[in-house]
């Protein structure tokens, strides 16, 4: 099972050797391929051979690069995920209006729960009882945008009556780069189930090369507030990131049962697509927190 995230963060040159990830600095570093789901390159100082990145691709590893100033820019993906890709496709790029609306309020009201469940952990009651009432009121398509006012009362309970996402500051820093990260895993299983990124359910921006990874990642949002809330990080640096790179191995409840968040990932990107295909949003099976 893969569950390894790897963070290449100073000069390095990488290479395949016999199913190995080498890592060459001043030391040699050997890790199994088969135990790593996610590389994240921060430094521009790597280097990293075709043969590796080929192999890469084939068992379907995220490869993430970031740029001079340690930010994610973009990420290593093949063209073909599986086998009956052009189907696929084809099927996707047929999905009725009727069904995305459906589905979408069902990935708002999943998230808004989080959201509510979070906030209600922390002992914000009042909020909690608001975003109650919002799951209530979702419609098809959430037409009346309760995703929206959820946010608001959310994020201001989280961290003030002062704080915007618009805003400039070591929180949004973390929660931008958490979210990254949550995102380029969701594309990683979208490209592996034979899907494209491009075509979503309700985000259709024609600059968007990702619009149904940041459809699916909404539910998992709250995964990186709740750490970056409980980290109360006075900067945002080196050592921050890393820390925020280890919301992929926090535990999370699927089924009952204990699971990595990078496995509650796959989970619930294939039940979307199967919910999409089969125009049935009780497909959709989404985590519980770990308290």
């Amino acid at each position: 099972m893969t569950w390894r995230t790897v963070v290449i963060s100073s000069r390095a040159k990488l290479e395949l050797r016999l199913n190995y990830l080498l890592i060459r600095r001043d030391d040699l570093k050997k890790i199994f391929l088969s135990e790593i789901s996610t590389i994240i390159i921060e430094s521009t100082s790597v280097a990293i051979t075709s043969a590796l990145m080929c192999e890469l691709i084939k068992r379907k590893i995220k490869v993430i690069f970031c740029d001079e100033k340690r930010n994610p820019c973009f990420e290593l993906a093949g063209y073909y995920g599986s086998h009956d890709c052009s189907n696929k496709l084809r099927n996707q790029a047929a999905w009725t209006k009727e069904t995305k609306d459906m589905v979408w309020a069902r990935i708002v009201a999943d998230k808004i729960k989080r959201q509510r469940d979070l906030i209600k952990y922390y002992g914000y009651d009042q909020e909690a009882e608001l975003l109650a009432s919002y799951i209530e009121e979702i419609q098809p398509g959430d037409i009346s945008n309760r995703e929206g006012h959820a946010a608001k009362v959310y994020f201001n309970a989280l961290f003030g009556m002062d704080f915007s996402r618009k805003l400039t500051c070591d929180e949004n820093s973390a929660l931008n780069y958490g979210y990254a990260v949550i995102l380029s895993a969701f594309n990683r299983e979208i490209v592996a189930n034979g899907c494209v990124t491009q075509l979503g359910i309700f985000h259709n921006n024609t600059d968007n090369r990702f619009n149904l990874g940041c459809d699916m990642m909404e539910p998992f949002r709250p995964l990186v507030d709740k750490l970056v809330y409980e980290s109360h990080f006075k900067e945002f640096g080196p050592n921050e990131k890393h820390k925020v790179v280890d919301v992929l191995n926090k535990e999370v409840r699927v089924n009952d049962s204990k699971q990595y968040v990078s496995n509650a990932i796959k989970t619930y990107c294939k039940s979307i697509l199967d919910a999409m295909f089969d125009n049935s949003p009780d497909l959709i099976n989404c985590y519980n927190y770990e308290f």
